[in-house]
């Protein structure tokens, strides 16, 4: 699963956002003038965030422990694990120091520039010494989130295609199928047409000749024999008629 889809990275950024207000609200606290009403107010309102804050981690702890159990359900491994716990750890620590450093009160950090300054190194969890280290670190975390998240993304698109050519293939079978049908039909209809035609054709001829035959004799017959050869051929005619189109 990419860090984009994972659920921990989401509660991830929500928690990283909050530390992130936290640390700017602590900074402004650190400039308010002691037991002023305003400091007294972000005292509140730190307190009640570290509280928030803590819970969220323990709650994303929670989650983790039972990833560890199976991580493999999840799609992640020992080291991803690793690298969650140490988020973890070190975001508990940040909202662990904010919090001490509000319990004790300004006064016992001094006020001097270089005191407020490894304070916050603290809080931020970054010693001058390991900056680059960590920085190299988390780009690399980075990299490889990018580099997971786009081949997940490549596997699914190659995925998608395949369904879609499958589908195509399967489709053009079916109309193939249908075409040989349809041909098939084509030329037993075109059969039963050519067999009418001679059968109608075969038809035609042999009334040609009975007219022919009646013709002549009707000629030579008197003026009651023409009447019953007339009766005999419409008699003849109902007979073909039933045995040509009724048969």
């Amino acid at each position: 699963m990419s860090s984009a889809q994972d659920p921990f990275y989401i509660v991830k950024e929500e928690i990283q956002e909050s530390i992130d207000k936290l640390l700017s609200t602590f900074h402004q606290w650190e400039q308010t003038p002691a037991n002023s009403g305003e400091q007294v107010h972000l005292t509140k309102e730190l307190l009640a965030a570290c509280e928030s804050i803590e819970w969220q981690v323990d709650e994303l702890d929670k989650t983790i422990a039972v990833a560890a159990k199976d991580p493999s359900w999840y799609g992640i491994n020992e080291s991803e694990l690793d690298r969650r716990r140490r988020w973890t750890s070190n975001a508990r620590a940040q909202v662990g120091s904010v919090k001490k450093s509000i319990v004790t009160g300004k006064e016992s950090y001094g006020t001097s520039t270089s005191n407020l300054n490894g304070m916050r190194r603290e809080l931020l969890r970054l010693p001058d010494s390991d900056q680059k280290e960590r920085s190299n670190a988390y780009s690399a975390r980075d990299n490889d989130d990018f580099i997971s998240s786009e081949s997940d993304r490549q596997l699914l698109l190659m995925r998608q295609q395949d369904e879609e050519l499958d589908e195509l293939s399967a489709s053009v079978v079916r109309i193939g199928d249908v075409g040989l049908t349809i041909h098939d039909e084509l030329l037993q209809q075109d059969k039963i047409i050519n067999e009418l035609g001679t059968e109608m054709e075969s038809t035609s001829n042999r009334l040609e000749f009975v007219q022919k035959k009646v013709a002549m004799v009707m000629k030579k017959a008197s003026v009651k024999g023409q009447m019953m050869m007339i009766c005999f051929l419409i008699v003849l005619f109902i007979v073909l008629f039933v045995l040509v189109f009724l048969t």
